[in-house]
């Protein structure tokens, strides 16, 4: 029996993957729908472009665009992989008006830890308990999921990635980002 249902469930996911709905229910929850409002975060990090800031919330960001990339632990391969990326690239998404951060469930401790060995200059923020990524639908307890959200500037999800593999994955959000920012002039 265990067999069938983890075939039911994975071929609901891959359903989900590449059907592409406006709504897709992952293995982390609902996933937010393009165009709605995103959640609103208050969450405590580490930033090693801003060391005395402690706090990260949605609503001081407003104003730019803003790509959150959910992901399951600090100083794995397929997260620093994932980081990597998102730092070789974050001048251009500065560039183009938009700010990056990452949110796990590890530590600020750890996050602190995380930025320094990797020279990440944007912040990872911490959501033990996954208020965050539940809201979002990227949480399978005791982690976030590897989920990213591409928020406009009025706080409106305009694309986003269910279970992301790791290479390429940031030029693909930056890409993502100057469609939009095109689409929208």
């Amino acid at each position: 029996m265990l067999r069938r249902d983890f075939i039911i469930s994975s071929g609901l996911l891959l359903t989900a993957l590449t059907n592409r709905p406006s709504r897709v229910s992952a293995l982390g929850g609902i996933v937010l729908e393009k165009g709605v409002k995103v959640p609103d975060f208050d969450l405590p990090g580490s930033s090693q472009s801003e060391p005395s800031r402690t706090t990260w919330r949605l609503a001081d960001l407003r104003g730019g665009w803003l790509a959150v990339y959910f992901y399951p632990r600090d100083f794995t391969g397929g997260c620093t992989i994932e980081a990597r990326g998102f730092e070789s690239l974050h001048a251009e998404f500065q560039q183009a008006g938009a700010e990056v951060i990452g949110i796990s469930a590890d530590s600020v401790d750890d996050h602190e830890s995380f930025c320094e060995s990797e020279g990440l200059s944007f912040p990872l923020l911490s959501d033990p308990d996954g208020t965050v990524s539940k809201a979002y639908g990227s949480w399978m307890a005791p982690y976030s999921l590897r989920h990213t959200f591409l928020i406009d500037p009025d706080g409106i999800l305009r694309d986003r990635w269910v279970a992301v593999r790791p290479n390429g994955h940031a030029k693909e959000v930056l890409n993502s980002l100057k469609n939009q920012q095109i689409s929208s002039i």
